[in-house]
């Protein structure tokens, strides 16, 4: 098992969702974070006064799957999260050692 995580712009969400659904995938975990990378943030002017926006809204994605998913899933992560410019995210795969499924007690594979 593999857990994938994948950092996208908010307005991707949705295209992501549809792809990922597409593809049988049955859940994931959506949170709001913040963060920046070589995009540096950005500056804002409000009320007439410049101010730097260290950290940007993005998007975390935590999809635990079958380790043959994989390749498919990043595959289509990266289409329908992709704009071509700079900001777009990063997708990393990690191992997942254990699953289980609280109501049932199911674990690994079962579990998902």
């Amino acid at each position: 098992m593999k857990l994938v995580s994948a950092i996208i712009k908010p307005f991707k969400l949705d295209d992501v969702r549809e792809a990922i659904a597409g593809m049988g995938i049955e859940g994931m975990t959506v949170t709001e974070v913040k963060g920046f990378g070589r995009q540096k943030g950005h500056t804002e002017l409000y009320r007439g006064a410049e101010y730097q926006v260290d950290f940007l809204p993005k998007i975390k994605l935590d999809i635990a799957t079958r380790e043959e998913n994989v390749e498919h899933l990043v595959e289509a992560i990266i289409k329908a999260a992709h704009t071509g410019k700079i900001g777009d995210g990063k997708i990393f795969v990690i191992d997942l050692e254990q699953a289980v499924r609280i109501r049932t007690g199911e674990t690994d594979d079962e579990a998902l």
